[in-house]
């Protein structure tokens, strides 16, 4: 199985705040998560697209609200170049799966958010050197990014 996959968590909600559950074996997916990794973001920072050949991401929006792109680059697909996208917001609560082959990039739409990703991979960690990125803007996908060009804050990374 590589294909994406949504997940509406459960949530519950009382006067003290959120309390929901980003993962467990009820999914009845068989992946062994071994790397959790968070970024803070501020508005109109956009991070991506990035991926690599091996890793699983299951990607959640703990706080805030962002912009999700996620891109097919897996040639032997029939959805090579496919781009899907989702507004994820840690009031609704959904969380994503996705393959390796599969470059996403976010965009922080609140004041600020915590985007979160649990990676399932084999062998070693694939860091940045082993990770390729796609220009944010790459002709090819034309995705529709909810801002102004002016506005994006990127790395250099991502330029």
């Amino acid at each position: 199985m590589k294909t994406i996959i949504l997940f509406y968590n459960s949530i519950g909600k009382d006067k003290r705040g959120l309390i929901w559950t980003s993962w467990s074996d009820n999914h009845k997916i068989n992946r062994k998560f071994n790397h959790d990794k968070f970024s803070l973001s501020k508005k109109n920072v956009l991070r991506g697209l990035h991926y690599d050949t091996k890793s699983w991401k299951l990607i959640s929006c703990v706080f805030g609200k962002f912009f999700f792109v996620v891109v097919n680059f897996n040639k032997k697909s029939k959805s090579y170049l496919k781009v899907k996208t989702w507004t994820l917001d840690h009031r609704v609560n959904k969380s994503i799966l996705i393959p390796p082959y599969h470059a996403n990039g976010h965009l922080c739409l609140s004041d600020h958010c915590v985007f979160h990703y649990k990676m399932s991979y084999q062998g070693r960690y694939p860091d940045v050197k082993d990770q390729v990125s796609i220009k944010w803007n790459d002709k090819r996908l034309k995705v529709k990014w909810p801002i102004s060009k002016k506005k994006l804050i990127l790395s250099k990374r991502d330029i």
